[in-house]
Order: structure tokens, then sequence, then C-alpha cells
């Protein structure tokens, strides 16, 4: 099994070089990086036996591979091969191909880390693989965008790997496990570079015009995989140091209701998608012990929603609703929103029953009311005029397909969440937000203004995260 998981771990970094020496096979050797880690990642929830791989033992360079990690991977794969399957009949070059894997194995890597060394080297080279598939188109607006990303992400990873190196002072190992011991700056630094690579909270807030202005591919891979990159290791120390846990959860409420307050007043689509993102990862990171399916069924469907908004006839709320949408598409539309809304028979269902369930006492009302701001947003694409047939190409179809299907099997997972107490408060909380969205939400022209996600607030609000981990980390860890 060690064989195995390093030759996983590299045949995508592999491969990328290896397309530009047959660019003719380029979709097919991108499409099999993603085949074999779904397999790999059936594996694990098959033998369901953690692998711990040591690699430089005496500094704590470690990789943890379980089912946590299972739930990430195959995050990873299905999106990776929907977005390949997306862009098959496209005119998309080899470079293209080359860096979706690339991107593809780095991301796979940071799922399976257990250090904050070898976490900061696929993060960085997440970063350099992203900022290049947001910038292919080579306009003006898209390198911008890019670059824009980057600068942010490498600020953040500066005051992470400070962190790192505290870690490894005070421990004498850059373990996850080293955070018990390691001192108050060291979670600061660490968590701040975390929370802005992976768009969580006040920190997170390049995401929106990030997301909502690269091509559809790339939008689908950024929200439905990318951003968890960083969200895995705050999973995974959650986990490990019950010190942290707390920071973790109040960090994911109040993302949750950051990301949803944005999204019910949005009337671009892309945008909306990307915030509800940002309160996604809430949900993610407010019950740790379930994320990583809750992690997987958002990663299904942020994905879907994104490729489906690409071939909407507008991005603007208001003008969707004066011109009907084919009646396939929104069908799928509207699966995609049932699931992302908690509606029973999909996966979205079991995974918020689940995290409600797993929530302390004080993040329900929250939580709650982040629940009622998604079906309030969700119902701005299921309430649109529809109508006619589709005419897209049958690689859409293939792509949207896979996606929607893995929200149907997936909600197999979680069966015991079919009680009637269960099914009653979500079907009860997404009644409520449909009728809010029509006496309130779909007339309304109010429209938040976007100074926080100017370039140069961005820096600044990562100085004001900064004070406020000090704070917590300081309280508890009972400094």
């Amino acid at each position: 099994m060690s064989n195995i998981t390093i030759a996983w771990i590299a045949l995508p970094f592999f491969l990328g070089f290896v397309i530009y020496l047959l660019p003719k096979l380029d979709r097919y050797l991108a499409l099999s990086v993603a085949l074999v880690s779904a397999g790999y990642a059936s594996q694990l929830f098959v033998t369901q036996s953690p692998l711990t791989l040591k690699l430089l033992d005496n500094f704590g360079v470690t990789l943890a591979i379980d089912q946590l990690s299972g739930y990430f991977i195959l995050t990873n794969a299905l999106v990776t091969t929907a977005v390949i399957l997306y862009c098959w009949q496209t005119d998309k070059t080899a470079f293209f191909y080359t860096q979706t894997i690339i991107l593809h194995g780095s991301v796979n890597a940071a799922f399976v880390c257990a250090d904050f060394i070898s976490l900061y080297v696929a993060l960085e080279v997440i970063s350099i693989a992203a900022f290049l598939l947001i910038a292919y188109p080579r306009t003006d607006r898209s390198i911008w965008v890019a670059l824009r990303y980057l600068f942010v992400s490498n600020v953040a990873m500066l005051f992470y790997l400070v962190g790192a190196v505290l870690v490894y002072q005070a421990d004498h190992s850059f373990s996850f496990a080293g955070l018990r011991v390691a001192p108050p700056e060291a979670l600061a630094l660490i968590f701040l570079g975390l929370l802005t690579k992976g768009g969580i909270f006040v920190s997170g807030l390049w995401l929106p015009l990030t997301h909502s202005e690269s091509e559809t591919p790339v939008s689908a891979m950024l929200s439905g995989v990318v951003v968890k990159a960083a969200v895995y290791p705050l999973v995974r120390c959650a986990l490990m140091v019950n010190e942290v846990d707390p920071i973790v959860r109040t960090f994911g409420v109040g993302t949750a209701l950051l990301g949803v307050f944005y999204a019910v007043f949005e009337k671009d689509t892309k945008r909306m998608l990307a915030f509800h993102t940002v309160s996604q990862l809430g949900f993610i990171l407010a019950a740790p012990s379930v994320g990583g399916f809750y992690a997987l069924t958002h990663g299904l469907v942020k994905s879907a929603l994104f490729l489906i908004a690409g071939v909407l006839p507008s991005r603007n709320f208001k003008e969707l609703q004066h011109q009907a949408i084919a009646t396939p598409i929104w069908i799928a539309l509207v699966i995609a929103s049932f699931s992302i809304s908690g509606f029973p028979l999909l996966s979205g269902f079991g995974a918020k029953v689940l995290t409600t369930k797993n929530l302390l006492p004080w993040q329900a009302i929250a939580m709650n009311v982040a629940a009622l701001g998604t079906a309030i947003s969700f119902a701005k694409f299921i309430f649109l005029p529809h109508g006619g047939t589709a005419d897209v190409r049958p690689a859409f179809w293939a792509a949207v397909s896979l996606l929607i299907g893995g929200l149907i099997l997936a909600n197999v997972v979680y069966y015991d969440a079919y009680t009637v107490e269960n099914i009653i408060k979500p079907l009860a909380t997404i009644g409520i937000g449909w009728l809010a969205y029509f006496l309130v939400f779909k007339h309304s022209v109010f429209k938040l203004p976007r100074v926080l996600e100017r370039f140069e607030h961005l820096i600044g609000v990562m100085s004001l995260i900064l004070i406020l981990l000090f704070w917590k980390g300081f309280v508890w860890l009972g400094i």
C-alpha cells in the first residue's frame, strides 16, 4: 500500500510532463489520472485501514491517509473527471490539461499531508497551477485576476511559513500535533495562512471575484476542490488537537453566515455561487468530525452548478427572470439546487443532517440561519422560467450527469438520516426560505458594497484576522 500511495502521488506530475511529448493524448492522459485517483479513494473506503508514511521521521514530515482523506480525494477525482469531460470537445490545449492534472495532483498531496512543511509545498504548487489556469484566456482581465489571486495567496503563505517554523522550534517537529505545545503565535500565523488560502471568513473575500471571473471549468475546479486544500488541514488539526477545535468551529459559523449574507443579495449567478462556496466551507468547519462527507457533497454540487451556470443565457438574475431556460438545463439546475438546500433523496440532505447532529449547542441557531439563507439563495435558480430544448455539447451532459449521479449515489451513505423528524426540519426550512424569497428577496434591489473585496483591503484584513487569531489562541490555549 505504501508503494501504491507514493506512485499515486507522483503519477499526475509525471504524466503532466508526458502530455507535452504526446499532445494528441492530452485529454486521455488527464482523464486516466482522475480515474486512478477515484480508484485509490475507493480503496480507502473498502480497506478502512489508516496508513501513515514517515518521509523524514526526525522532522515529523509524514503523510496520513484514512477515510477523511478518502472523502476529499474522491471529491477531487470526480470533479476533475467532470471538468475534463466538460472540456472534451473544446479547443483546450495540452498546456491546459497539463496544469489541470498538476493541480489535481498537488491538491491530492495536500489531502494526505500531516505536517506543515509538506503541506506548504503542496499549497504553493496549487497556487502556481491555479494561477496559470485562471490566466489561461490571456486577456487583461484574466491576467489581473490571476495575479491578484497569486499575490494574496503568497502573502498568506509567508505568514504560514513563519508559523510552521515556530511549531518546529517548540516541538522539534513539523507535525500537525506540534500545535499542542506551540506558542499561540504559531497557531495564529498558520491559521491566518490557511483561512486566507481556503477563502474562509473575511480573509477569504478574494474568492468571489476570482471564482466568478475564471472560465467555467476553472471555476468548477476552484470551488469544487482547490479551496478545500486549505480547509482539510484545518479539519485535521481540529481532530488531532482538542484545543484547536473551538477555534475552527467559531470560524466555521462566522464563515457560513458571512457567505450566505452576501449570497442572498447577489444579483450575478457566478458571484452568488462563489459567495455560497464561502458559506459552505463554513459548514465543513462547523462540525470537523463529519467535514469529509460534507466536503464531498459540496464539491459535487458546486462544480455542477458552476458548469450549468456557464451555459445559462445570462449571468444576471434579473435578466434570467424574463427569458426561459431550456427545460433539460433547468431540471439539472433544480436537482443541484435541491441538493445544496438539503432536500431529501439527495446527498445534501444527509450531509446537512449529519452536520446538524454534530454541532455544539451554541452553534445551532447560527447554522440554522445559514441553512435558511441557503434556501433563499437557491430559490433564485429554482423558480426561473423554463421551456424548450437545450442546444449544448454532449460533453456538458456527460460532466453534469457524473456530478448529479454522484449526489444521488452518495445519498445512501447516511441512510439513517431518513427519520420523520429529520425530513420535516429541512423541508420546513426550505419552505420558509422560498416564502422569504417571494415576499422579500425576489424584488429586492439592494446591493451590498464590494469595498472589502478591493485588492488594497484584502491585505489589510489579514492583519485584523491575525489579531483576532492571537486573541483566540491566548484564550483557548489558556495563556
